[in-house]
């Protein structure tokens, strides 16, 4: 991704990727990353350290990847810090960020927001930054062990910041353009716009979605059929990104309460919706934190735990059981993911060549965190 071919300078917008087509697997597989197994590479740059769930993500034909990203350098190093202006380009409208622990900045097309754990954030070619992230001091053995949750709660909002992160097919097949290096920065104005184009293959209704943890749209309502043993009440979370994300994937996050203490943020409207948890043609769970037991279509237990993640057909795993003070994500692959294509490695260094050419306009917005991201590449 570091060469780039000749960009024409007559180039007048971006084609529709025009690779392989993103295929689901359609079996009844099962695939498991166990932490005990995962390894933390600095892919991108040094601060953060990447655990990509490889074992889902091949067994899945490569079309969908889910990775934990760990801060682990303080942010006042002249090797780490805020990054710069950038911007992705995954097929259909896809990166979804759901923050596990510490506190991060995040500046999307200028509107900057201040997130902690169980915050997610969905978007597709929009300009942004990380400004600010925590970092706990401890070493990283250590620091990559830290607690991590869906709740903002004292403990985990003290540690360094972390996130999940999902990408349709792998992001480094992706165009991922530099639009404003970090040394030609201007604080006080921001791009705001750019290339306008039709061309770009975003699903109808696809667009940028941030979900506040304590929001009333995030609470957790009950599970109602009792479908999953817990020794407490299990709550369902649903994250809202099955219309943004262009009905792609859906989400959700299952969850139990400590013993004998209320740390979920509930709410007192109906239970939570089970055919919900039946979608997706291929599920992806990941066990934030607690333990979680699962059975596959012969009967078979399979139990995770914190850190642990498992990939599977429609109908080839069912979640039958789960500890107290349990976090499971829940994602769902839908058919919609099958009308994309990939980037060919050409179109993807074609447009990361184009870099700030993409920006053709910037305005000036009256205040920082006012007005919404308006999705650069989009009328």
């Amino acid at each position: 991704m570091d060469l780039h071919a000749a960009v024409d300078p007559k180039w007048q917008g971006l084609a529709h990727p025009n690779g392989d087509p993103i295929r689901l697997n359609s079996q009844d597989f099962v695939a498991i990353d166990r932490d005990r197994d995962a390894t933390y590479d600095p892919i991108y740059r040094p601060q953060a350290l990447y655990n990509r769930v490889a074992e889902g993500f091949h067994a899945n034909n490569e079309a969908f990847l889910l990775q934990e990203v760990a801060t682990n350098l303080p942010i006042y190093r002249p090797d780490a810090g805020p990054t710069d202006f950038h911007l992705h380009l995954p097929p259909g409208a896809f990166q979804l960020v759901l923050v596990t622990s510490g506190m991060f900045t995040f500046d999307y097309d200028g509107l900057v927001h201040y997130v902690g754990p169980g915050a997610v954030i969905l978007q597709s070619a929009i300009v942004h930054r990380q400004l600010f992230y925590t970092w706990s001091g401890l070493p990283t053995g250590e620091n990559l062990k830290t607690p991590q949750s869906a709740v903002p709660d004292p403990m985990s909002l003290g540690y360094s910041g972390k996130f999940l992160e999902a990408f349709i097919t792998d992001p480094t097949s992706l165009p991922n353009p530099t639009v404003v290096g970090f040394d030609h920065i201007d604080e006080a104005e921001t791009p705001r716009l750019a290339w306008g184009h039709s061309l770009h293959d975003r699903p109808p209704e696809a667009g940028f979605w941030f979900q506040d943890p304590l929001a009333l749209e995030a609470l957790y309502r009950p599970l109602a059929d009792g479908q999953v043993k817990s020794a407490v009440p299990v709550h369902v979370r649903n994250l809202g990104i099955e219309v943004p994300s262009g009905h792609l994937v859906i989400g959700h996050i299952i969850a139990t309460d400590p013993l004998g203490r209320s740390l979920l943020p509930k709410s007192a409207a109906a239970a939570s919706n089970p055919a919900d948890l039946a979608k997706g043609e291929v599920v992806v769970y990941r066990v934030i934190r607690g333990t979680a037991e699962f059975k596959n279509g012969a009967g078979q237990a399979i139990e995770l735990s914190a850190g642990d993640s498992v990939t599977a057909g429609k109908n080839a795993i069912h979640l039958v059981g789960m500890g107290e003070d349990t976090q499971i994500l829940r994602l769902g692959l839908l058919k919609g993911m099958e009308n994309l294509r990939k980037w060919t490695p050409t179109q993807r260094d074609e447009i990361d060549g184009l870099a700030g050419q993409i920006i053709t306009r910037k305005d000036i917005r009256p205040q920082r965190t006012e007005g919404k991201p308006v999705g650069y590449l989009y009328k």
